[in-house]
C-alpha cells in the first residue's frame, strides 16, 4: 500500500521470455502490491515462465488480441482484484521499470489521474539507440495531438504509464481499439474527461530482444494516431458523438 492505495503492476506480454526476468526482477516491490501479467497468445515459454515466478498472478489469452486488447485485460484484472493504481511495465525490459515511484507517489498523494514516463523530457532519446525516423514521427505526432487537445505533454507514445483507479472507471475502456492507437484513445478520453495527467522523465533500452513494430506498422499507428484526433474535434464540435469519449 502506498497513501493506503493498493498498487497494481501489469505487463502486457507477447513472447516475452528472454527479457520478462529482468523486467520482473527491476520491478521496486516494496512499493507495489500485486503484480499481474496477461500473455497474449505467446509463441514462446512467457508463459512457464511468469508461473515460475512467485508473486506473478498469469492470465493467458488462448488467441493473440492485440495490444490493446491485453491493456484491456490488464486493467480489467487489476481493478477486479483490488487495484487502486495501474502501473503499465512492458516485460521487454525496454523502459527502466525502476523509476515506479515517481510514476506512483503523485497519483497515491491525489496530485494526479495518470503519470506518463517520457522519453523527451529524459534528455536524448537517440543515445539510447532510438531510431532517427522514430524520434522524429514521436516529435511531429507529438506537436499535433498537443495542437489538438490544448494540453502540453512532451510525449504521448511511451508505454511506461501508471493510472488512478479515477482514471480507469472513468473512460470508456471496452470500447477502445485493440491496436496499438489504444494508448492514443485512453489519453484523449481522459482529455475529454478533464482527467489530470504528468510526466516524469526516463530513458529507453533499444535492444535486439526489445519488441518494436517495423516501419510499416509505425505508419499505421500515425495514421490512426491522426483519425483519433479528427474524432476528438467532431466530437468537441458537435458534428460526431464517438464511443471512445462517452
Amino acid at each position: 500500500m502506498r497513501h493506503g492505495k493498493k498498487v497494481a503492476v501489469v505487463m502486457p506480454a507477447y513472447n516475452a521470455e528472454k527479457t520478462l526476468r529482468r523486467s520482473y526482477d527491476e520491478i521496486p516491490h516494496d512499493w507495489v502490491d500485486d503484480v499481474i501479467l496477461v500473455d497474449d497468445g505467446s509463441k514462446d515459454g512467457t508463459v512457464e515462465l511468469a508461473r515460475s515466478i512467485p508473486g506473478i498472478h498469469v492470465v493467458v489469452h488462448p488467441e493473440n488480441r492485440g495490444y490493446g486488447g491485453n491493456q484491456k485485460t490488464c486493467y480489467r484484472t487489476a481493478l477486479e482484484r483490488g487495484a487502486d493504481i495501474c502501473v503499465m511495465v512492458h516485460p521487454d525490459h525496454q523502459y527502466d521499470a525502476s523509476v515506479l515511484p515517481d510514476l506512483i507517489e503523485p497519483i497515491a498523494l491525489g496530485n494526479a489521474d495518470a503519470m506518463f514516463g517520457s522519453r523527451m523530457l529524459g534528455g536524448r532519446p537517440m543515445e539510447g539507440g532510438m531510431p532517427r525516423w522514430k524520434y522524429l514521427a514521436n516529435v511531429f505526432l507529438t506537436a499535433l495531438e498537443n495542437a489538438t487537445f490544448y494540453l502540453y505533454l512532451t510525449e504521448y507514445h511511451s508505454g511506461l504509464r501508471a493510472y488512478s483507479r479515477t482514471y480507469l472507471e472513468s473512460v470508456n475502456v471496452e470500447a477502445f481499439s485493440d491496436d496499438f492507437v489504444f494508448d492514443t484513445e485512453i489519453i484523449a478520453a481522459g482529455i475529454w474527461k478533464r482527467l489530470r495527467i504528468r510526466e516524469i522523465p526516463i530513458v529507453t533500452r533499444y535492444f535486439p530482444e526489445a519488441s518494436q513494430i517495423n516501419f510499416f506498422r509505425s505508419s499505421v499507428y500515425g495514421l490512426s494516431i491522426l483519425a483519433v484526433l479528427v474524432k476528438f474535434k467532431l466530437h468537441k464540435w458537435g458534428y460526431r458523438k464517438d464511443p471512445i469519449f462517452k
